[in-house]
């Protein structure tokens, strides 16, 4: 069973937490954590791409010139793929590219992401994330005593001051239990939870 420190808001240890080897100490299975990440990419595609294919693009409708003895290539249509404002030979159509996991593979995959930062030492854990008001700059104060800089913070509860508080630091992205995902866990450089999100983590997954 991992133990790792508590901090608080200043950056200072306050104590230690045990984490749940359900979820925090599996064997990492990087196939899974790739597909969920593909996945999730896939699943934010719009998929609106479009170009016309030879049988879509205006005019073409009459032979160049004849068949034989003019010198040239035969040709049937000016609108064929070769010539200039012709129509693309495999145009891109709107489609979904959107698919589906499985729910325990989707699991899987996010208690190997979560274990494989515990692993690197990115996983930080504080007692709480309190603000009195919606202000930038003292969320960006608790981000530097921690010493991170690129993160992904993970509350248990609601807490619109601290959300919006950080919403203005480019390279910090907030999220809740419910609505973390592979992706995020791992494109930032460490995973800051609250104590009320550990629980909550080891509640759903373990």
């Amino acid at each position: 069973m991992a133990n790792v420190s508590v901090y608080n808001m200043e950056g200072k240890e306050v104590g230690k937490i045990d984490l749940n080897d359900a979820v925090f100490g599996v064997e990492v299975n990087e196939h899974l954590v790739h597909m969920a990440v593909v996945q999730y990419l896939a699943n934010k595609r719009q998929g609106t791409q479009k170009a016309k294919t030879r049988s879509e693009v205006s005019g073409g409708g009459r032979k160049p010139w004849r068949q034989k003895g003019t010198g040239h290539a035969r040709q049937g249509s000016i609108r064929a793929p070769q010539w200039k404002g012709g129509g693309v030979v495999f145009a891109p159509v709107p489609r979904d590219y959107s698919f589906k996991l499985n729910k325990k593979e989707k699991q899987a995959a996010l208690k190997s992401a979560l274990t494989s930062r515990v692993q690197e030492n990115k996983l930080i854990v504080v007692d709480e994330l309190n603000f009195s008001e919606i202000k930038t700059k003292n969320f960006k104060a608790v981000m530097d005593n921690l010493k991170v800089n690129k993160a992904l913070v993970v509350m248990g509860e609601k807490n619109e001051n601290a959300v919006l508080s950080a919403r203005n630091l480019p390279t910090i992205n907030t999220a809740y239990v419910n609505t973390i995902n592979v992706y995020d866990i791992l494109k930032g450089d460490t995973v800051v939870l609250t104590k009320d999100a550990v629980a909550k983590i080891e509640e759903v997954y373990a």
